[in-house]
């Protein structure tokens, strides 16, 4: 599994002119399919004389990916594939890209179609400033007030980011760490009768 995985920073325009035909791509940061269904009702709110809304996103989400493509009316895997693909040269997770088509009278055929949206949605990806974002395991562990301070110390020692803390008779810690050092970590507050449970 990936350790880490590009976004882009902040939304991002691109376009494409062929035989009068308009390509206007945008691309945005998504973290769920609310957001993806949010940002295409703006798209098609604002370009509402545009011919199609063709697009393609790659959402991380509990450790798989919500991928899509969609023609919306184009022909077979002329629009949302091309877009897709360049979403996936790029390398970028959790991204939207979406591509409006004006049409400018003369039809372009499947190949055309291919290469101006895949056109426009690399203008708009290439103009993006790229973020990585570390992959890590949301974990919770219980303990007695009293074995606080041994806990904290190996928790520490691996580095853990903390997330929220709580301090009663039975304390509560939720954090995140890499994948990777979950069982160490895991095996280390055994020894001192603790149980870190993945979330």
């Amino acid at each position: 599994m990936a350790e880490s995985y590009r976004i882009i920073k902040s939304p991002t325009e691109g376009f494409y002119k062929e035989k009068g035909s308009k390509f206007l791509g945008f691309a945005y940061q998504v973290n769920n399919l609310d957001e993806v269904k949010k940002k295409l009702e703006a798209l098609k709110k604002e370009y509402y004389d545009a011919r199609h809304w063709c697009y393609a996103h790659i959402i991380e989400a509990d450790q798989h990916q919500l991928i899509r493509a969609n023609d919306d009316g184009e022909p077979n895997h002329s629009a949302g594939d091309p877009i897709l693909g360049q979403i996936r040269s790029f390398d970028f997770t959790n991204t939207l890209v979406v591509v409006v088509r004006y049409f400018g009278g003369t039809k372009l055929g499947v190949s055309g179609l291919v290469h101006a949206y895949k056109t426009a949605a690399e203008d708009a990806l290439q103009k993006a400033e790229i973020e990585v974002v570390e992959i890590k395991q949301d974990f919770k562990v219980e303990y007695g007030y009293e074995k606080t301070s041994d806990a904290m110390r190996i928790i520490n020692d691996f580095g853990v980011e903390i997330k929220n803390q709580e301090f009663l008779e039975i304390c509560t810690l939720f954090g995140r760490i890499e994948p990777e050092k979950f069982e160490a970590l895991k095996d280390k507050l055994s020894l001192i009768q603790l149980i870190a449970r993945k979330l």
